[in-house]
């Protein structure tokens, strides 16, 4: 299960890097509210035929009493809009800051959710982790600075944004490992989507001046966002990181920092440096270090 978890959201990782590209090119055309709006309600959509299908044929709940349908009703909606709310903050912070920072800093500072995840857990649950957790969430930021920053680390307000960006994907990595073990990973996605493009649609007429020219000129990065990054992403995210230590989910998840400058080497021409590489090298050991076994937790357990 903690191999087929892994692979998920290893998955998860490589669709969110290459959508890293999309929204770039995507915000050439229309606004961050438009860009957020519509992926969503892609997203959503393309979900709903999926929960359907696993509605029709799945076990079936006859035996489950009145009241225990409408506390799982109940959790499935809570747990979707809550979803929904920090999903949306996350994406929608993330797109403003791209309008004022590189490709490369957004990469580098959205995956310091992998600090921020386990100082959470730590400071508000008392959830520790391992020594080599620790060290693989160490590596892993050493790894994505020469990974993403090849100009070095200076500060702008699209990096502040970013940053807030960061902590609301903590957020959300925490409250999908609240949700997921206690509802239907699916439905709890579909129903984020649909609160996400309402609250963007919202703003979208309030702050923006979205067209539909604009937004089908637009229809390539919109769509790839939408189905693979929004319904496919983000499903398979609540999926895989069911039963998953969080923290270990999120350096997981980190790799789409690698995936992005993979992306843009594949198709947009971008050569990787040897800088590049060794960054990549060190956030594939990270991963590796961050899965082994910690005979010194174990024998606390015991």
């Amino acid at each position: 299960m903690k191999i087929r978890n892994s692979l998920i959201l290893l998955l998860t990782a490589t669709i969110w890097g290459f959508a890293f590209v999309a929204q770039s090119v995507g915000m050439d055309y229309v606004g961050p509210l438009t860009f957020l709006f519509s992926r969503s309600l892609i997203g959503g959509i393309v979900l709903l035929p999926v929960v359907a299908i696993l509605h029709k044929n799945g076990p079936g709940h006859a035996s489950e009493t009145p009241e225990e349908k409408r506390k799982a009703r109940k959790t499935l909606l809570i747990g979707g809009v809550c979803c929904g709310v920090a999903l949306c903050a996350a994406d929608l912070t993330q797109q403003i800051g791209l309008l004022h920072t590189t490709v490369g800093k957004s990469g580098f500072l959205t995956s310091c959710y992998i600090l921020i995840v386990p100082l959470i857990n730590l400071l508000f649950f008392r959830r520790r982790c391992s020594r080599l957790v620790w060290g693989g969430i160490a590596l892993a930021v050493v790894g994505m600075y020469f990974l993403c920053l090849s100009d070095g680390l200076s500060i702008n307000i699209g990096d502040l944004i970013t940053l807030v960006c960061a902590v609301l994907f903590s957020i959300h990595i925490l409250v999908i490992d609240y949700f997921s073990p206690r509802t239907d990973g699916v439905k709890m996605s579909c129903i984020q989507f649909f609160v996400c493009a309402a609250i963007a649609g919202v703003g979208m007429l309030l702050f923006e001046q979205p067209s539909l020219d604009s937004i089908l000129a637009a229809w390539k990065p919109i769509l790839y966002a939408g189905a693979l990054s929004s319904g496919a992403g983000y499903t398979l995210q609540i999926i895989g990181q069911r039963g998953m230590n969080p923290t270990v989910a999120s350096l997981i998840m980190s790799m789409e920092s690698v995936i992005s400058v993979i992306a843009g080497w594949l198709l947009l021409g971008q050569a990787m440096s040897a800088r590049e590489l060794f960054g990549c090298v060190l956030m594939f050991a990270a991963i590796v270090l961050a899965q082994l076994p910690d005979k010194t937790m174990q024998k606390a357990a015991n």
